[in-house]
């Protein structure tokens, strides 16, 4: 049985071989990768196609295409509670007073802004 030192050394020299071999591993994807580029280019460059040509959707801002720019704004109320002056963007669940006025008969264009 090996004593705790010799473990600590097999672990370190595990630790190190994982290290190199994710060194390996992103090097041989760049080269990969860079390989792809370079044929789709020539590719590109044989049928004179552009990146438009190929309809992928680009933003240009290096977020991902379909992304919204108004993505986490704020967004202005719908509807008022005239009793109380709350608010609703009409997005996500009802809030409990419009369900209840909703429950007592009235309709939710009563409350439109």
């Amino acid at each position: 049985m090996s004593n705790y030192q010799d473990l600590l050394a097999k672990k370190a020299a595990l630790e190190k071989e994982a290290a190199d071999l994710e060194k390996q591993l992103q090097d041989a994807r760049r080269a990969e990768r860079a390989g792809v580029i370079a044929q789709i280019k020539s590719l590109l460059a044989e049928h004179g196609l552009t990146v438009a040509d190929l309809g992928l959707k680009t933003t240009g801002t290096g977020k991902a295409a379909g992304t919204s720019a108004n993505a986490g704004r704020k967004v202005a109320p719908k509807y008022r509670n005239a009793a109380t002056g709350e608010t609703w963007t009409g997005r996500g669940l009802q809030p409990k007073w419009v369900q209840a006025a909703i429950a007592s008969g009235k309709k939710l264009e009563d409350f439109a802004i």
